[in-house]
């Protein structure tokens, strides 16, 4: 072991997880000095700074005109659950999963909410045929597995003259890959994700569609106050310019505003996705040199530029879980890369975060070290057997 030579270089940020996610390059506490701290969320600073949010994110991602954004309590998984529980029920639902958080939406619409769901799964390195999804029904899905690495490539499966609704968790996708609006009824998503923002908020985007849905369905079930979108049958419109449900951190509403004047000044949406893009072909690359290891996803079309999946394939790893654990561990411990472990219920392997916020030059530097410690881990593993 002693004859493996230590990478010079390391990268200048070494957080690379999936979530929450690296803070924009060049970020400082000093950055929220505007935040309107100690002030009420009702009075006229404080709407102002969350009607800027919901404008600015229209702005950057091409939300339509007629489209609605609020932010909401619980992040992306309180959007999503708002979503489900206020609109399905009223036509049949298909559940769409190919990793841990569908599987989780799943869990809540057939266990839950007793939803008699079709059903259809991926195993992790594929997606769901969309070309079998029944579209007049409510489907649910996530565009980027956060946990697989696996995304949808575009939503050209999708009908413009679907009859059902479709509600799309994007948190991992949001601000770093092309959303199709006209094909997506709901979009939910998270701050702490795609711009390195702070948990705790979601965001839910909803179509003419959708709105329609709220005003003419009422659900079997009870809502919780923080999931209610409606007033006597009409959407409340308050939501969707910044009077929020419940009381947000204008700290964390603060720091969203910083990152989405950052996204503005990379040149907005495209300036984003290509951020990403270039990232996570850092790791492809890297990959195709050297075969032991793999993308989780089967195929490029559907590989993630966001939460990029790994596996080793080595015939000389005995305990494959053990030693991509043991990986990450000499990663993290060197100080050159935290957090990049598997996702717990994903194979064992490595999950680096690509998106918009992390510098390219930080994973240029970061490749040698996961070479390094590969050959380290087998090294150990041959002495100690």
């Amino acid at each position: 072991m002693s004859d493996l030579q230590t990478p010079a270089a390391r990268p200048a940020n070494p957080r690379f997880s999936s979530g929450p996610c690296a803070k924009i390059p060049g970020y400082t506490l000093d950055m929220l000095g505007d935040a309107p701290l100690g002030r009420s969320h009702r009075a006229a600073v404080g709407k102002a700074k969350l009607r800027e949010a919901i404008d600015l994110t229209r702005e950057i991602l091409g939300v339509p005109a007629d489209y609605r954004i609020a932010i909401v309590p619980g992040s992306d998984t309180g959007a999503v659950e708002m979503a489900m529980w206020s609109l399905l029920g009223a036509r049949k639902v298909e559940m769409l999963a190919w990793e841990s958080f569908g599987e989780g939406w799943v869990t809540d619409v057939v266990k839950q909410l007793k939803i008699d769901a079709a059903v259809k799964k991926a195993p992790y390195g594929q997606i769901v045929d969309f070309a079998t999804v029944d579209f007049d029904a409510d489907v649910v899905f996530t565009w980027n597995g956060t946990t697989s690495g696996c995304r949808l490539p575009d939503g050209d499966a999708i009908p413009a003259d679907r009859a059902g609704l479709t509600i799309c968790d994007a948190t991992s996708a949001a601000f770093a890959m092309d959303l199709p609006w006209d094909k997506l009824d709901v979009v939910t998503f998270s701050w702490q994700k795609v711009l390195g923002g702070e948990g705790a908020h979601g965001m839910i985007v909803l179509s003419p569609r959708a709105v329609e849905r709220l005003e003419t369905y009422t659900p079997a079930w009870p809502l919780p106050k923080i999931f209610r979108m409606t007033t006597k049958g009409k959407i409340s419109e308050g939501i969707f310019v910044g009077e929020t449900i419940n009381t947000p951190s204008m700290l964390a509403v603060e720091d969203y505003l910083v990152s989405l004047k950052w996204a503005k000044s990379v040149g907005g949406l495209q300036g984003l996705v290509n951020r990403a893009a270039v990232n996570a072909q850092v790791v492809w690359d890297f990959c195709a040199a050297n075969p032991w290891l793999q993308n989780l996803a089967e195929t490029t079309a559907i590989a993630s530029t966001t939460s990029v999946c790994l596996k080793f394939a080595d015939a000389r790893i005995k305990d494959g879980e053990a030693f991509a654990k043991a990986v990450a561990k000499r990663l993290e411990k060197a100080g050159v890369a935290y957090d990049i472990g598997a996702y717990r219920d994903a194979p064992a392997g490595l999950r680096i975060w690509c998106g918009s916020t992390v510098e390219t030059a930080d994973v240029a530097a970061l490749m040698p070290w996961i070479a390094h410690a590969f050959e380290t881990e087998i090294a150990a593993q041959s002495l100690a057997a």
